[in-house]
C-alpha cells in the first residue's frame, strides 16, 4: 500500500553524481563566473553532488582573493537560494593550483592535487576537466594533460568538457578533434552546446514523441515551412576580441539552430539513449542542403549605428577593437531543406543576429493552408495560417495559433493562440541549462551532448556559404532594432 505521507521524488534532475571532482581551466574567467560555478552550487543545493565534491581551480595568477571571488560568483549567479550551509560545504571542496599553462610544473603539480584530493576527501580519482578557456589554449592544456599523464583511468573515469566553437570551418573541427582524442577517448568527451540542456529543446522530444497529436502532421504533407531564429537586441558588447572574424553564422548556426533544426527535423529515435539520438540528428544533418543556390539561399548582414530603444547606439565597425574594413556577419539567415521523404519540398529558414528588434529564440512550424475552405475571401481576412511556435528563450513555452470563428451574426474567422509556459504549468523550478549538462559529463550520460559527426556535417552545410561570403565584401548593412 502506497503512503500518502511520503514526499514524491524529485522529477526535475534524478540523477545525481557518485565520488567525483572538477578540474576548472580558466577559473576566474567570465564563463565560471557567469555560468559554471553558479550551477555547479545550485547543483550542490539541489542535492545531486556528493557532500565531497571537490573543485580544482587552475590559475594562471596568484589570487588569495579568489575564493571570495568564487563565493561573490555564487551568490551573484545562483539560480536556487543561497543557504550558508551548502555554500560551506561546496567552498570546502576549492582548492586551486597556480601556474602558466605551459610550465609542466603546473600540471605535476596538479596531478599531486588529483591524488590529494582523491585520499582526503573521496573522490575516488573521478574527474572532469573542463576546458573554459579560449580555443587558442586548447593544444597547451591538452598537451599538458597527456604528457602528464592526467587523462590515465588507472584509479577512476577521466572525461573532457570542450565549449564550442567547435573549431571554425570543416577543417579546424578536424584538427580539434584529433587534438582531443590524442588525450581522451571518444566516449569521454563532451562538447557543450549550452541550449541543448535548455527546458525547452528537450520538451520538442516531448512534444513530437508523446502525443499523438502532432507527429501525423510532422511531414511535408502538412508543413508549409520551418523557421528557427535566435535574435538578440544587444551588440556585440566586450566580446570584439572573440566576436570579429567569427560572426553570426559561426557564433550561432553552426552549432545551436543546426542543433535545432536537427531535433525539430528527425526521426523517432528507439530510445533516448546518446547513439540513438544521435543516429537520428545526423541522419538529418547528413540529408541538409541549401535550399536552391547558395548566393540566393542566404543572407549576410552588419548592424549599423541609430537608434534603438530611445537610445544612439553605435555601428559594428564603430565598436571598441573592431576594424574599420570588418566584413564580419552579425546577422545570418540560411534557406534549407532535407532532402528526405518527410522533409522533400520543406524550406527550413535560420537565422541569427545582433541588434535586432527583441531578444527572441524561437521555433516556428508553419502549417499549410486548408486545402478546402467552406468560407468567402472576406470571412477569412484576419485569419492566417496554422502555426505552432516553440518559444526557448525567454518565456520558455509554446503557442498554437489557429482559426476560430469571432462571437456575432457573421461567419468570420480570426487567428487565436493557445499557450503553454513553463512558469505557469509547473510548480518546479528548470535547471539552467549548465546544471543539467554539468549533470550530464559528471554522471557520463551524452544524450545532449553532439558527437564529432554531427560537428562535422554542421561545418560541411555551413562552409560553402562562408567561402561564398567571403568573395562579396561587405555584408548587407542594416539598422538597429
Amino acid at each position: 500500500m502506497v503512503n500518502p505521507l511520503r514526499s514524491a521524488p524529485d522529477s526535475r534532475l534524478q540523477r545525481i553524481a557518485g565520488p567525483c571532482g572538477i578540474v576548472l581551466f580558466g577559473i576566474t574567467g567570465d564563463l565560471s563566473r557567469r555560468k559554471i560555478l553558479p550551477a555547479l552550487y545550485d547543483l550542490a543545493n539541489r542535492g545531486l553532488l556528493p557532500p565531497s565534491f571537490t573543485i580544482i581551480g587552475v590559475a594562471r595568477k596568484v589570487d588569495p582573493s579568489l575564493p571570495e571571488k568564487v563565493e561573490a560568483a555564487i551568490r551573484e549567479g545562483a539560480n536556487t537560494p543561497v543557504t550558508e550551509t551548502t555554500l560551506k560545504q561546496l567552498m570546502s571542496g576549492l582548492v586551486v593550483v597556480n601556474g602558466q599553462y605551459n610550465d609542466v610544473e603546473t600540471y605535476r603539480s596538479l596531478g599531486h592535487t588529483m591524488d590529494k584530493m582523491s585520499a582526503e576527501r573521496g573522490t575516488n580519482g573521478n574527474y572532469a576537466f573542463y576546458l573554459a578557456i579560449p580555443p587558442e589554449l586548447f593544444p597547451t592544456v591538452l598537451g599538458g594533460i597527456g604528457t602528464a599523464g592526467l587523462c590515465a583511468e588507472d584509479d577512476g573515469w577521466r572525461r573532457v568538457v570542450v565549449e564550442k566553437p567547435f573549431g571554425h570551418d570543416l577543417e579546424s573541427a578536424r584538427e580539434l578533434d584529433d587534438m582531443v582524442t590524442k588525450v581522451f577517448h571518444q566516449d569521454a568527451i563532451f562538447r557543450i552546446d549550452h541550449y541543448l540542456g535548455k527546458e525547452t529543446v528537450q520538451n520538442l522530444m516531448a512534444l513530437r514523441f508523446a502525443n499523438e497529436l502532432y507527429e501525423p502532421l510532422w511531414n511535408s504533407a502538412h508543413v508549409d515551412h520551418v523557421q528557427i531564429t535566435m535574435a538578440e537586441d544587444i551588440g556585440i558588447g566586450t566580446r570584439a576580441g572573440y566576436y570579429d572574424g567569427i560572426g553570426a553564422a559561426r557564433d550561432v548556426i553552426q552549432n545551436h539552430l543546426l542543433q535545432l533544426l536537427a531535433l525539430t527535423a528527425m526521426e523517432e529515435p528507439i530510445s533516448f539513449e546518446p547513439s540513438a539520438l544521435r543516429i537520428e540528428k545526423e541522419k538529418v544533418l547528413e540529408a541538409t542542403r541549401f535550399y536552391g543556390p547558395v548566393g540566393e539561399s542566404a543572407v549576410a548582414g552588419q548592424y549599423t549605428s541609430g537608434w534603438q530603444g530611445g537610445e544612439w547606439v553605435k555601428g559594428y565597425k564603430e565598436e571598441p577593437g573592431i576594424p574599420a574594413d570588418s566584413i564580419t556577419d552579425t546577422y545570418a539567415a540560411l534557406r534549407l531543406g532535407i532532402e528526405t521523404r518527410r522533409w522533400k519540398g520543406v524550406p527550413f529558414y535560420l537565422r541569427a543576429g545582433k541588434r535586432l528588434g527583441k531578444r527572441v529564440t524561437e521555433i516556428a512550424v508553419i502549417f499549410k493552408r486548408s486545402a478546402h475552405v467552406p468560407f468567402g475571401n472576406s470571412d477569412l481576412s484576419e485569419s492566417g495560417q496554422n502555426a505552432l511556435v516553440i518559444r526557448v528563450q525567454p518565456d520558455e513555452g509554446l503557442t498554437l495559433k489557429l482559426g476560430a470563428k469571432v462571437p456575432g451574426t457573421s461567419m468570420q474567422v480570426r487567428d487565436v493562440t493557445m499557450d503553454f509556459a513553463y512558469g505557469h504549468a509547473f510548480t518546479e523550478d528548470s535547471p539552467e541549462a549548465y546544471e543539467r549538462l554539468i549533470l550530464d559529463a559528471l554522471v557520463g550520460s551524452a544524450p545532449l551532448f553532439p558527437h564529432q559527426r554531427e560537428v562535422e556535417a554542421s561545418w560541411k552545410i555551413l562552409d560553402p556559404i562562408l567561402s561564398f561570403w567571403e568573395t562579396q565584401g561587405q555584408p548587407e548593412p542594416y539598422a538597429p532594432g
